[in-house]
């Protein structure tokens, strides 16, 4: 009698298992989220045979450790800690439209050069991704190109094939047929994952995937799939704005913190090399403008906050934030309430951070709240100066980390002072201390 198969129900939002359907997931409470998982005993039958493993030493094991995978792209380099590592494998997700195909394609060309590289599309013909090399301007005679939506074939390609790195576009649009369910469903996303996964491992094959996102900016599919590669990363920014942005949520082989960021142009993206400057350079100094010392990862950014107060027409004023929290925001907001003279019960509030991007530290509390002072009584901040520092709900001014980069980087782009919090550690002129938020919007705003 043949085995039963296993039965589970999976959360395509959370990645919560149960033993049996509901409407709505108990884990994350949305609806319609709920599918059927089949357990298929002979999926990856290939690698079930025990074998006793080989096991050794540490010290040898980091004498046999290779070099990376460098492209001539920096930016991504120094975002995956160095670049790519033999035999893993790498999540790239973000929102449709965003450039993550035409980013891949211009990595893949560029590691090309010195590497055997594979691109697979499950979404686009060969003949679409040549336009988009020609369009690109790209080397187009040493990247190999390819169109499959089997995951079966695509993993016989990496273990029979010699290639260094293979490209998979993307991952929700190829299916194994070991499953029953139709392509990007979450066992498929898992089986095909799993199995890429394998091929990748066993021939030391740096694999590359790309996953949709959810309308919340999630990576679609279950959440164990970010638990199956080593590295994810998220290609942010406005659909149609030139600044993109790409970060790493996860990195087994390096650190988190390292952003790159890009900018669209006909040829593709390209690497902004002083993003400060670029951010900075159509900036106007007027009354709700302020110039915050920005922190992503282990290089300081000065990027433009802007703010704007209106008297509200209705009984609830609004209160809208584009690039950074807006639970910080309406903290914020009461506490400027609290501790100084404005009155914004029946003002309309709404931030900007410049250029797309998203600033989610405490460092630039008394740059938001300083915007909406200057915006509120329509005054400009005094001298050139830049900010930074967090607001407590005292109104207390607090420190920052790495204040000694920030400064640096307001010397380079030219600012005469930086208004922070007072620093005991650092001595320097350029440094305007402030002890309480009513201090600071008392001496630094000026009509």
């Amino acid at each position: 009698m043949a085995k039963k198969q296993a039965q589970k129900f999976v959360c395509r939002q959370c990645g919560s298992v149960s033993s049996s359907w509901s409407g709505k997931c108990i884990q994350c409470n949305e609806w319609n989220t709920i599918e059927e998982v089949i357990q298929i005993d002979n999926i990856n039958s290939a690698y079930r045979s025990g074998k006793k493993l080989e096991s050794d030493v540490v010290d040898k094991l980091i004498a046999k450790d290779v070099a990376r995978l460098k492209s001539t792209i920096p930016e991504i380099d120094e975002v995956l800690g160095g670049g790519l590592v033999s035999g893993s494998v790498n999540l790239i997700a973000g929102q449709p439209g965003v450039g993550k195909s035409t980013l891949l394609l211009q990595y893949a060309y560029s590691l090309a050069e010195n590497n055997k590289v594979l691109y697979v599309s499950g979404e686009e013909s060969s003949h679409q991704i040549g336009l988009r090399a020609k369009r690109l301007g790209v080397n187009q005679t040493k990247l190999r190109l390819a169109t499959s939506n089997s995951a079966d074939d695509i993993a016989a390609t990496i273990v029979e094939s010699d290639f260094d790195i293979v490209i998979v576009d993307s991952i929700q649009t190829i299916a194994t047929e070991s499953l029953s369910s139709s392509g990007g469903s979450v066992s498929q996303i898992t089986g095909c994952t799993q199995l890429l996964t394998s091929a990748a491992k066993r021939t030391s094959t740096a694999l590359i995937l790309v996953g949709h996102v959810t309308k919340e900016g999630n990576i679609a599919g279950p959440k164990v799939l970010e638990h199956l590669v080593d590295v994810v990363m998220q290609l942010e920014g406005e659909r149609y704005g030139s600044f993109k942005i790409l970060r790493t949520t996860k990195n087994r082989f390096g650190s988190t913190t390292e952003i790159g960021i890009f900018e669209m142009k006909e040829v593709g993206l390209v690497s902004v090399d002083n993003p400060s400057a670029a951010l900075l350079a159509e900036r106007k100094n007027s009354d709700g403008s302020i110039v915050f010392a920005a922190l992503e990862g282990t290089r300081p950014i000065l990027v433009e906050i802007q703010a704007l107060v209106n008297k509200s027409s209705y009984g609830y004023p609004k209160r809208a934030a584009s690039g950074f929290d807006l639970n910080r925001l309406n903290l914020l907001v009461a506490v400027l309430e609290k501790r100084t003279k404005l009155n914004l019960a029946d003002q309309d509030i709404y931030i900007n951070i410049v250029g797309g991007l998203k600033i989610s530290e405490p460092a630039a509390d008394l740059a938001i709240c300083m915007a909406i002072g200057s915006a509120s009584r329509g005054l400009k901040l005094k001298n050139n100066s830049v900010v930074v520092g967090e607001v407590g709900l005292s109104g207390e001014i607090r420190s920052v980390p790495y204040l000694d980069k920030r400064l640096a980087e307001t010397k380079k782009l030219g600012f005469d002072s930086i208004i922070c919090a007072k620093q005991t550690s650092i001595k320097d002129g350029m440094i305007e201390s402030v002890s309480s938020l009513k201090d600071a919007l008392n001496q630094f705003l000026k009509s």
